[in-house]
């Protein structure tokens, strides 16, 4: 089963023959199986050569780094072998064209709110108001005209969503505001954390696909960014990290001890409770549902993988896009 690696550790990763090593500061080896390894997530200080490089672009491995601090600071993307030029021109067409950019920024909202609901219903009466504050909030998403008219109305309904969490969550995480950058406390440490393992993972999925990640309909595509895995993203976050950061706060798996300040006013996670988010992701992702249409059980993952096929055949005009809504 392919899966995504984690080194935290400092030293050196190399190639010999057909076989890649990782080499810690102590001169241990340890073999990586190649075969085996989706993305390689970098959050020690570590050596590679273009040998290295060449060697994992044949086996389309992303390499996803972090600076000391465990914030993301860049991708290395291989080559893309999955490229149309058919699909690319399509891509581009549904951002040129008003309407059908509207179309697909408001399924990408929408799918998000669902989510959203979704993780406060389950801790009603506490979050009855905020509920009832967001179901009005999201009315008005079908009547915007403009991006920037969505992209407000958003902010208002993530606002207000946040804002529930402190009926949620327990010892001592509070929230106040959403702060990103850089986050100030351990809570939009933790937000932050989550959201760039979640974008990572849809860039991974993206790059399996002849997606190109670039050209993006909510978010304004711009230079340095894969914006479509943010668009992508919005739909997940609720449903995958905003519901793992209330288990690991409330099971205090992840307490305050987690975190660190950098001059006491930048909040990050600390290396131990990286792995342990890390982990608590991981067997996220791998767990299954009960396709509905496919009738079979399909992985948090894949399911990210499906929506990529989703847009890909509305982009074809093969089927109208639905964002993924989480029925179970």
């Amino acid at each position: 089963m392919m899966r995504d690696h984690y080194i935290f550790s400092n030293g050196r990763i190399q190639r010999k023959n057909n076989t890649i090593y990782f080499i810690n500061a102590d001169e241990q080896k340890q073999p990586l199986p190649v075969e085996k390894i989706r993305n390689l997530h970098v959050f020690g200080e570590v050596d590679l050569n273009t040998k290295l490089l060449n060697f994992l672009s044949q086996h389309d491995i992303c390499i996803h780094v972090y600076n000391y601090y465990g914030f993301y600071a860049g991708t290395y993307y291989p080559r893309e072998k999955q490229v149309s030029g058919f699909l690319l021109v399509k891509q581009c067409g549904h951002y040129e064209d008003r309407l059908k950019r509207m179309y697909l920024a408001h399924q990408f909202l929408y799918g998000a709110v669902h989510h959203m609901l979704r993780n406060l219903r389950r801790h009603r009466p506490a979050t009855e108001e905020i509920i009832t504050a967001i179901l009005l909030e999201s009315q008005k998403l079908q009547m915007a005209k403009t991006i920037n008219e969505l992209m407000g109305i958003e902010g208002r309904i993530r606002q207000l969503y946040y804002s529930a969490f402190n009926n949620i969550i327990k010892y001592g995480f509070v929230f106040e505001k959403r702060e990103k950058k850089p986050p100030r406390d351990p809570l939009n440490a933790l937000i932050s954390f989550g959201n760039t393992m979640m974008y990572q993972a849809v860039l991974s999925e993206l790059y399996r696909t002849q997606l190109n990640p670039t050209v993006s309909y909510l978010h304004e595509p711009s230079v340095k960014r894969f914006s479509l895995s943010l668009d992508l993203a919005e739909i997940y976050k609720p449903l995958i990290i905003d519901s793992m950061i209330f288990s690991l706060i409330n099971k205090r798996v992840i307490t305050t001890k987690h975190f660190d300040y950098i001059e006491e006013e930048i909040c990050y996670l600390n290396e131990e409770g990286r792995k342990k988010f890390i982990v608590a992701f991981e067997e996220k992702m791998k767990t299954s549902v009960n396709h509905r249409v496919l009738k079979r059980k399909t992985s948090y993952r894949h399911l990210i993988r499906l929506e990529c096929y989703k847009l890909i055949k509305h982009l074809v005009d093969d089927e109208d896009y639905k964002p993924l809504k989480a029925w179970w």
